[in-house]
């Protein structure tokens, strides 16, 4: 069984968010040895997701992509988790925001309202193929997900710049909805997301009972299911709905995406294709931080960026992202240590 969705309910709410001058576009780069200066693709978040943005570039540049990704993991559609989440979409959000305010990262001046915002600062890291193999290796051994120890580790790098650095941290976790879910085309939109919460104090087996928890409550068809409804919510509400931040069932303090493993099955024999793929979701307002990985070819990419209120400084985000590498490459020095004790 699935459900399947003509018309897309994500579409009219990143053109609202358009619409209040945030740019919503997802972006990638191919990452190679013969070229030192990345050459960012841009695709529109209206159009596509992360999955589908990326397949479609490969299939314009000729690689073989047949049947996307699917989950598992997720059962039918549901109206029960939308309804019960109900009270989250009229809650108030200042007591979240008041606690896991930023400290001052360091921007420039503020910006006249009809300025257009300069290029969100970014960094990022591609992991070897035996450091990513590694990576994975951990992760087995913890009894967790990569994904729990990727943003359980990219937490803790960002958690410092917080003036309350014990708060419990909600993540917005996209999750893919092919398999369950079907559209006319399926590069469209086929994502919805959890609201993961990390705790300072907690490891990556606490962000994965998180994940498993709200993937058992069916947070994603609740949030899916509120954007379905929203067609019927004019334009111009749409865009003061987003200006408020009030566009997602609650405040999320940024967003960590994960486009899995690309392993392509006859893998990429032109060199000009060959290396690792960067990508990240994109930054606004109401969700000025996001960290994007992606697997290719047995090459996992790590890329951070934020949103101009947030900060301008080129400092800051290589900070978190080489804070987020260092705690990686430590997980694996920790796995080797512990198999050489054995």
């Amino acid at each position: 069984m699935f459900t399947f969705f003509k018309s897309d309910p994500i579409q009219s709410w990143f053109r609202a968010v358009a619409a209040t001058g945030d740019d919503t576009m997802i972006r990638f780069a191919k990452v190679s040895e013969r070229r030192a200066e990345l050459e960012w693709i841009k695709v529109s978040h209206a159009e596509f997701d992360g999955i589908g943005g990326f397949a479609d570039i490969l299939r314009g540049q000729g690689v073989e992509v047949e049947e996307l990704p699917k989950n598992e993991r997720i059962q039918e559609a549901s109206w029960w988790p939308f309804l019960k989440s109900l009270p989250k979409h009229f809650a108030s959000r200042r007591a979240s925001q008041e606690i896991l305010k930023w400290k001052d990262l360091g921007r420039e001046r503020r910006r006249l309202s009809d300025e257009a915002l300069p290029d969100p600062v970014r960094a990022w890291h591609v992991f070897s193929e035996e450091e990513t193999e590694s990576l994975k290796k951990r992760a087995r051994a913890l009894g967790v997900s990569l994904n729990a120890v990727l943003l359980k580790m990219l937490d803790g790098a960002v958690r410092k710049d917080l003036q309350n650095e014990k708060a419990v941290i909600p993540w917005m976790v996209p999750v893919n909805l092919r398999g369950p879910l079907r559209r006319e085309r399926d590069t469209q939109n086929h994502s919805s997301y959890l609201s993961i919460k990390v705790t300072a104090e907690g490891g990556s087996g606490e962000v994965q009972r998180e994940i498993n928890d709200k993937l058992s409550t069916g947070e994603h068809w609740a949030n899916w299911k509120s954007y379905a409804l929203g067609a019927v919510i004019p334009a111009c509400l749409k865009r003061k709905i987003v200006r408020k931040g009030r566009a997602t069932a609650e405040w999320n303090l940024g967003v960590f995406s994960n486009l899995g493993v690309w392993d392509l099955e006859d893998g990429v024999q032109d060199p000009e294709r060959q290396g690792g793929w960067l990508f990240v979701a994109p930054v606004l307002r109401f969700l000025p931080f996001s960290a994007g990985v992606v697997t290719f070819q047995g090459r996992l990419s790590m890329t951070v960026q934020a949103h101009p209120d947030l900060t301008t400084s080129q400092e800051v985000v290589e900070q978190w992202l080489g804070d987020w590498r260092a705690s990686m490459l430590g997980e694996i020095q920790e796995g080797i240590s512990i198999v050489s004790c054995q």
